[in-house]
């Protein structure tokens, strides 16, 4: 199930999830994902307030000549948080290692890790939440007393070894803060939350991101993209370079592409990304709610029926952005179209139509 989700992800253009399929030039979005990352904290735009505590603490740890303390980074996807840990690295001059919650699978996976660190290294753990119940554990004297605790051997003839680890910085990125454990959330002397990006911020990206890639925008055009970016760097870094493609074959632009309005929205139209970064799944799941079940309430299980979809796709996948823009409502009965939900897809409310094509 969570493979399949995994793919549903990496399909849709605005999803916030890496995609795993290779671009045209042979690279995934994950690697060309890496090129665009600021190196510095002062480069990376937006997020205010986790910037100005991060800066501060990390000013703080250089005067002492100390490890950074543990950094918890919660938000939902796309938002820059592999950016910070990165950042975090780079700026207190040493090396990150990365490693994702799924794929710590042993102790001896972790214990290896560990005892690899430098002293004042960066362990990263992407999906933080997803670590196991007892790799968790062993984490807790890592943290906190920069020991780490092996059982050798079995039975009468185990013995307990105790090696002394540097002193490090782990940062944690989830994006379901409630999953994790509050011995493992309260060890993290750092805590910060990354929030969804307002339309300047993204603007912003998108125009730092085109002159990395070498593509001409116009201010119009990256406010275009921005709009219909659903508030995540990601996406919009993601619409930015399928725009590219769009002007360099359709528009026959392949030598010095330029993105301006006009380009963007007829780009997006094809793509079927609507202004408010909805596409084809989103605007059919409100149109099922409201044509079928007079627009709810309705419970899950008829909707993943009539829709023909998993349950744990609709909640994980589609919801969570409908239900923040206020399309969507989740009540004790089951979902609910909203108002805005009527007039961006140009239904009546209560027998008044609303002209407007949502694409553009």
């Amino acid at each position: 199930m969570k493979s399949d989700d995994q793919a549903e992800k990496s399909r849709r253009l605005v999803s916030a999830a890496v995609a795993l399929e290779p671009q045209q030039d042979g690279q995934t979005e994950q690697s060309a994902e890496k090129t665009l990352r600021p190196a510095f904290l002062e480069e990376y735009v937006g997020q205010k307030k986790a910037k100005e505590n991060l800066s501060l603490f990390m000013e703080a740890a250089r005067q002492r000549g100390d490890a950074l303390d543990h950094v918890l980074l919660a938000g939902p996807p796309g938002l820059g948080k592999t950016t910070l840990a990165h950042i975090v690295a780079h700026e207190m001059g040493t090396q990150i290692h990365c490693v994702t919650g799924p794929n710590v699978e042993k102790k001896g996976d972790l214990a290896a890790i560990l005892s690899n660190l430098q002293p004042r290294d960066v362990l990263f753990i992407d999906e933080i939440h997803r670590l196991q119940k007892t790799i968790e554990e062993v984490l807790y004297g890592a943290m906190e007393d920069f020991k780490l605790d092996l059982i050798i051997g079995q039975g009468p003839a185990a013995r307990t070894l105790r090696i002394d680890l540097p002193k490090f910085t782990l940062v944690g990125a989830t994006t379901r803060t409630g999953l994790l454990s509050s011995p493992l959330r309260d060890r993290f002397g750092v805590q910060l939350r990354l929030e969804f990006y307002p339309v300047e911020e993204l603007e912003k990206i998108v125009r730092r991101s085109a002159g990395l890639l070498g593509i001409q925008v116009e201010e119009s055009g990256a406010n275009e993209i921005a709009k219909r970016s659903r508030g995540t760097p990601r996406i919009a870094n993601r619409l930015l370079k399928r725009v590219r493609d769009f002007a360099q074959v359709r528009l026959k632009k392949a030598a010095g592409v330029v993105v301006d309005r006009d380009t963007a929205r007829a780009a997006l139209a094809l793509f079927e990304v609507d202004e408010r970064g909805l596409d084809p799944m989103d605007r059919r799941l409100l149109a099922t709610i409201i044509e079928k079940f007079d627009g709810g309430p309705v419970g899950i299980e008829t909707l993943s029926s009539a829709l023909g979809e998993e349950r744990d796709t609709l909640e994980d996948v589609y919801e969570p952005y409908l239900i923040q823009e206020g399309f969507l409502q989740r009540t004790p009965r089951g979902r609910t179209a909203t108002r805005l939900a009527y007039e961006h897809l140009g239904i009546g409310w209560e027998g008044k139509n609303v002209a407007q094509d949502p694409l553009l």
